[in-house]
């Protein structure tokens, strides 16, 4: 497998707190990695020791299957909390002055303008743009090294409906049309189930849990919650019904992950088998709920 990020038992110390505790995080090649946790949970902390603008107190940092951490970071664009700008120069003249450092002619930058959508911003002075303009300018200044990793720390945080939809369209192409992985943080879990593939969640500097979006929609699926005075005979009613189904057991309850629409014909079945159906109920997780649930919220 194919990686941009991996780290090992990476910790950060701030006197005797960890803002990062052991986390061990693997970002594959190709991938919109979304990172989340509560505010100070140390997301912004860990961002900042990949980027090698803070010292780990522990711990190791991969980059692109090993290389040389100093080289590999030049391939890593990044916009971290609020982009600092030139507020009384143009979006071109903002991208102009930080190409000094790139290299950059002015048709890259006339080509990364048109394509994060600021291109007919014209000589307008960028402290007059929306928040949302001065984010898409930030991230087309993380673009200017023509990185293949990108880091974002609350792109669309305090945007408007239109402008966190631009960001998002954005990202998705960075993704898709110029190959970037992309590691993003946001509080907007909703915004984030519609572009990442795998999510990364932390609480109090310890990495919870890694999950494909694949593995977390399929968690998050409509169940079936049976509740019954006998389990034991309730489980063979229902794998007699519905052939050798899995089933989940909560105390007095049997869990069903799929034939939701055999809900009346189990009812039935049960008690025809002298089955007491205390409750029969659907439930749909909510992707809210799930991480809730494992950042003690």
């Amino acid at each position: 497998m194919d990686y941009v990020l991996k780290t090992n038992n990476l910790t950060k110390r701030f006197g005797f707190k960890k803002a990062v505790n052991g986390v061990s995080m693997t970002i594959r090649r190709g991938e919109i990695y979304g990172f989340i946790g509560k505010n100070g949970a140390g997301k912004t902390t860990l961002m900042r020791m990949v980027l090698g603008a803070a010292v780990p107190s522990g711990g190791s940092i991969e980059l692109f299957g090993g290389e040389d951490l100093a080289t590999a970071r030049l391939r890593i664009g990044s916009l971290l909390e609020s982009p600092n700008l030139y507020k009384n120069c143009s979006a071109f003249e903002n991208l102009k002055r930080f190409s000094l450092l790139t290299g950059n002619s002015n048709e890259d930058i006339r080509s990364i303008l048109r394509f994060v959508g600021l291109a007919d911003t014209g000589s307008k002075k960028v402290g007059n743009f929306s928040l949302g303009m001065k984010q898409r300018l930030g991230i087309a200044i993380a673009m200017l090294g023509h990185p293949d990793f990108l880091i974002l720390d609350e792109p669309v945080n305090g945007l408007d409906p239109e402008g966190i939809h631009s960001i998002r369209d954005l990202i998705i192409r960075l993704n898709r049309d110029l190959g970037i992985t992309v590691l993003v943080s946001s509080h907007l879990l909703d915004e984030l189930s519609k572009i990442v593939t795998t999510y990364g969640i932390i609480n109090n500097g310890v990495l919870v849990e890694e999950i494909s979006a694949r593995e977390l929609v399929e968690k998050c699926r409509r169940k079936l919650l049976i509740t019954v005075d006998n389990v034991d005979k309730a489980v063979g009613v229902i794998k007699s019904s519905l052939g050798n189904v899995a089933l989940g057991i909560s105390g007095n309850t049997v869990i069903v992950d799929s034939h939701l629409e055999a809900s009346g014909m189990l009812n039935d079945a049960l008690v025809k088998s002298g089955v007491t159906v205390l409750e029969l109920r659907r439930q749909t997780d909510t992707l809210e709920n799930y991480f809730l649930e494992r950042i003690g919220g």
